[in-house]
């Protein structure tokens, strides 16, 4: 399966004599000289990188917020390296005093941080109290390395509160239900490009875990149910008869199963009638593990086949609290968002056997799960659903680094969101950023996207994850057209799921796929500063109609859209993809062939940003 795809990389390297290569950091460079990472987009002969098998246990007590629980970790060292330390993320301590963070949490919820009462590793026995704790990271001293390629066990008791407010990402959404996530001590990741990930979690920037197995015992009072990461292996146990017929049977039906309504919710009859009830989990190969659980909150499923190859079903779930309505047609646009992922965009089977929307106050997602809060129309529902569920590709499939590059995982979201809102209701139209991109286009606010995510916030964060990656990607698939930009794109995939992708191993994936060279546009989207900005430059009357001349007044490269109204009040509309841009011309000629007078012509669409849109418009005096 590798022999086209290096064949393709063989052509276009021929092409690439006549482009500039991009600038690649130094620390970037020295992975292509170890071997670990390839200039064709593959990963390298010597690639490698750590896992761990994860097992949890934690009980939940939804009165106190007191998370309490034990795990276990068997951490693969694959690297080449001898470790001498161990570091440890601990995310629970944003919350803590004194912890940095980028905005303001209420007083209640600022605490003691995470208590480790007990940590061994290979048993060795360490008191924490004696180690370097330092707010979100723990780095471990171990008087044994683990060896190149050699398995330690680490093994920790810990506990702490969960926030009842200044909700990030996690905590208590209303009495009686809470998204509880980064719940438990990890290994943190350690690669071939920074060793230890050694920066620690404020609060905007996201997270950059290893592909690990995790097998989780969730404890919880009676009457709460717990939604999860991975798949529930104990239905019978913790559910009452009825209610898990009901799920395994909304696991192969397509129709919207109710597993708990409204009514069912009020009978206090849905879980096992003991005091406490443990739900097991088990996910595979994926970057973290979070759950959600509730005692009044309703429950609806449908499933659907992913890969009609292999008739390999998802099952897609909404969980709600049923006084926000505005949540009723959730699990219509979640079934929907993962049917257009599987067969649209980006035309690649849903990768997990389930996908659960829960009803909490964020906007965030976790392999397996979205954490949703309610909005204000219906238009904000279904981008903020297919938004969160299209991250399932990127970052949980493709194990980007967000932390660092926040455009590789974010700017997907955004063009999935643009793509998939409109597949889901035609008559929506997205814009989300691009008229903030527009107004801030070379500005103080404006860097170049390659801009590590750890450098920026406010508005700078903003478009550099957001609007600009999107308008990036879309504008690369408008110019190799859909066919050919699933393959460029899928080749990206093929080659770094389940991996650690860093910025060059996507535009040169990218570039193999399409067996051309596109770092002309890569430089002058991703690296250069400069501003959208096209104009009508004039209107010429010709034998046959009319040449409209566009002029490139900015740097970027944007598509040319126009909309040429004739005396009759009919319109035709034109387009051009960036490739008019490609050699540097500053102007292009759009021919018009008609015998109609052209009463207005109009540049510019919804998904192009124009930073000074005044002459966007001619017309006939």
């Amino acid at each position: 399966m590798r022999l086209p795809l290096l064949f393709a990389s063989f052509l276009f390297t021929f092409a690439a004599l006549a482009q500039q290569p991009l600038p690649v950091p130094r620390n970037l460079q020295a992975t292509y000289t170890k071997g670990t990472r390839a200039e064709t987009g593959l990963p390298g002969p010597a690639y490698w990188q750590n896992t761990a098998d994860y097992d949890l246990n934690v009980t939940f007590n939804p009165v106190t917020r007191r998370v309490a629980g034990k795990v276990a970790i068997s951490y693969q060292n694959n690297s080449p390296d001898s470790l001498r330390q161990l570091w440890f993320k601990l995310y629970p301590n944003i919350y803590q005093k004194g912890a940095p963070r980028t905005r303001a949490f209420k007083l209640e919820d600022v605490n003691e941080g995470i208590t480790i009462s007990a940590l061994t590793i290979n048993g060795e026995v360490f008191d924490v109290k004696k180690l370097a704790v330092e707010n979100t990271n723990l780095a471990v001293p171990l008087r044994r390395a683990i060896g190149a390629r050699k398995v330690a066990t680490v093994k920790a008791t810990y506990s702490y509160t969960l926030n009842k407010g200044s909700h990030q990402r996690t905590g208590e959404v209303e009495p009686g239900a809470a998204f509880v996530a980064y719940f438990f001590p990890r290994v943190a990741v350690y690669d071939d490009i920074d060793g230890w990930n050694r920066l620690a979690y404020t609060g905007d920037q996201e997270f950059y875990n290893d592909f690990c197995n995790f097998k989780a015992a969730v404890t919880v009072p009676k009457d709460f149910v717990v939604w999860a990461t991975g798949d529930l292996q104990n239905a019978a146990q913790v559910l009452t008869q009825k209610y898990a017929q009901r799920l395994q049977d909304a696991e192969s039906k397509d129709a919207v199963a109710a597993i708990i309504t409204v009514d069912d919710a009020k009978r206090r009859d849905i879980t096992a009638p003991n005091a406490q009830n443990t739900w097991r989990f088990e996910a595979r190969n994926v970057t973290d593990f979070v759950f959600a659980t509730s005692d009044h909150y309703v429950w609806q499923a449908t499933s659907l086949v992913v890969d009609p190859a292999t008739k390999r079903r998802t099952r897609v779930d909404a969980v709600y609290n049923p006084k926000h309505k505005d949540y009723e047609e959730v699990i219509d646009f979640s079934r929907k968002t993962v049917e257009a992922m599987s067969y649209n965009f980006p035309k690649w089977p849903f990768p997990y056997a389930h996908e659960t929307v829960f009803d909490g106050l964020d906007q965030m997602e976790y392999p397996m799960m979205v954490n949703d809060n309610p909005t204000a129309t219906r238009e904000d529902a279904i981008e903020l659903t297919d938004h969160e569920i299209f991250h399932t590709m990127f970052p949980f499939y493709m194990g980007i680094n967000e932390t660092k590059y926040g455009w590789m995982d974010e700017g997907w979201a955004t063009i999935g969101e643009w793509l998939l809102s409109s597949i889901i209701d035609p008559k929506l139209d997205d814009d989300y950023g691009v008229a903030r991109y527009a107004t801030y286009a070379a500005t103080e606010n404006d860097q170049p996207i390659v801009t590590l995510s750890t450098q920026q916030s406010g508005i700078p964060f903003f478009l550099n994850s957001y609007p600009k990656p999107g308008m990036g990607y879309l504008y690369v698939k408008d110019l190799l057209g859909d066919e050919l930009f699933t393959k460029a794109l899928h080749t990206y995939i093929r080659n770094w799921n389940g991996k650690h992708p860093m910025p060059y191993d996507f535009f040169n994936s990218m570039n193999a796929g399409a067996g051309r060279n596109l770092n002309w546009f890569w430089q002058r989207w991703f690296f250069d500063s400069g501003y959208p900005d096209l104009a009508i430059a004039s209107v010429n009357k010709t034998t046959p109609g009319y040449d409209i001349v566009v002029q490139a007044k900015g740097s970027k490269p944007v598509p040319v859209d126009l909309t040429v109204t004739f005396a009759d009040n009919s319109t035709q509309k034109f387009h051009r993809t960036i490739g008019v841009w490609e050699t540097g011309a500053m102007s292009v000629t759009i021919p018009v062939a008609t015998k109609q007078p052209v009463k207005r012509v109009t540049l510019g669409s919804t998904l192009v940003p124009d930073s000074f849109p005044t002459d966007n418009v001619w017309e006939e005096k």
